[in-house]
């Protein structure tokens, strides 16, 4: 019974899921406030789901993390993200399966609020490359 609910609901929403990709929007749209999204691996069958991915969104709608899983459910990787004051990115910390630090970045931003450098940092604080953002607008 639960089969043939979800599959009516996955027919009902098929066309809707048509319409929003031939729009082109983007999910800019969604409210990500204190939002959290869940992505789920499924067999053929639809059943014996296992999650693949989790994104976890603050009350004011900025990322504050990221998982990624395998196929047997065990983490891969995580990525925190810390917000300044600025409502910007001030650093995303990238940790393996077992929640050791792998590694971090720290961000400077220009006078219009673009990224406008990229320090990397090993887990025990050695810079260990840089890059740097450039913005070229064409003129018509």
């Amino acid at each position: 019974m639960k089969r043939i609910v979800l599959l009516i609901l996955t027919m009902m929403m098929l066309p809707a899921l048509g319409a929003f990709a031939q729009t082109g929007e983007t999910d800019t749209k969604i409210n990500k406030k204190n939002l959290v999204i869940k992505e789920w691996n499924t067999n053929s069958k639809g059943v014996a789901s296992t999650l693949d991915h989790l994104t976890i969104y603050s009350p004011e709608g900025k990322k504050l993390e990221e998982i990624e899983y395998d196929s047997f459910g065990k983490q891969k990787w995580r990525k925190r993200y810390e917000w300044g004051e600025n409502l910007k990115m001030n650093r995303e910390l990238v940790y393996d399966e077992r929640n050791r630090l792998v590694n971090y970045k720290k961000f400077e931003y220009n006078e219009f609020g673009k990224k406008k450098m990229q320090y990397t940092y090993d887990a025990k604080g050695r810079l260990t490359s840089t890059k740097v953002y450039e913005y070229i607008t064409a003129d018509d």
